[in-house]
């Protein structure tokens, strides 16, 4: 596989890898009519802020890394309740 997709495919380096699928998938079962996967589209780009912000604030603390494993993300998401986005 090359490098890049297995960055993106790496559950510890991307948050949002389920919203991204969801929306892929939409878009094949809706022969790509973009109207009809609207909300798949501002769950991923909502996700994606979310995580960037954390990154983002991550760094200024000097925490690393700078993305949170997939273990750790999880343990956050339960304690505020689930996905905010």
């Amino acid at each position: 596989m090359d490098k890049n997709v297995r960055k993106v495919r790496n559950q510890d380096s991307n948050p949002c890898i389920d919203e991204s699928d969801a929306s892929q998938k939409c878009l094949s079962l809706n022969s790509y009519d973009k109207s009809l996967c609207y909300d798949y589209f501002v769950r991923y780009k909502n996700c994606r802020k979310y995580w960037q912000n954390i990154l983002v604030q991550r760094r200024r603390e000097g925490v690393k890394p700078d993305m949170p494993t997939a273990a750790e993300r999880q343990e956050m998401l339960d304690a505020i309740g689930g996905k905010p986005y």
